[in-house]
């Protein structure tokens, strides 16, 4: 089934130059790039997008936690396309807590800090966030992009294997 969901980009991934290497890991496995922008996130945006989920589940400190850290640099907005695309781009990434990300994932191979540190002190600072269901996707697409910043193409592959 083809689908469309969120990347960003974080503060931390931008700032150590991660973004060229982040992008080239969704494409080497097919995944087409349909929207992509640098984006100033306000905190408006930032508390919409984590929402109050995160506020219930973690308490309120952990929210604003992500929130001036989401907004402290421009992020990388990005829009992927391809068969299960959430799936597949949430294996590419890794687990949340980047000291549990196995290697060969994005978080597993970038991300510097220790287990114990990234799980108790710095969930935030793990380079990248990717929608985790369709719902997710859905919500957060409309949040970062209107639909004439979304395009469609035909990657050269395509045709031979759709």
């Amino acid at each position: 089934m083809i689908e469309q969901t969120l990347v960003l980009i974080k503060p931390d991934g931008v700032q150590r130059g991660l973004i060229g290497e982040i992008l080239k890991r969704f494409e080497q496995r097919g995944l087409k790039i349909v929207g992509m922008k640098m984006v100033q996130a306000s905190a408006n945006q930032a508390t919409e997008h984590y929402g109050e989920e995160i506020a219930e589940k973690y308490g309120k400190k952990v929210l604003d936690y992500l929130v001036d850290f989401v907004t402290s640099t421009p992020v990388i907005a990005i829009v992927i396309q391809g068969s299960s695309a959430i799936a597949t781009v949430r294996k590419i990434v890794g687990a949340t807590y980047p000291g549990e990300a196995d290697l060969g994932t994005i978080r597993g191979d970038f991300n510097h800090t220790s287990k114990v540190y990234a799980k108790k002190n710095d969930q935030g600072h793990n380079l990248i966030h990717a929608s985790e269901s369709e719902e997710a996707a859905k919500r957060e697409l409309a949040l970062w992009f209107s639909i004439d910043e979304i395009h469609d193409y035909k990657l050269s592959h395509e045709e031979h294997i759709l």
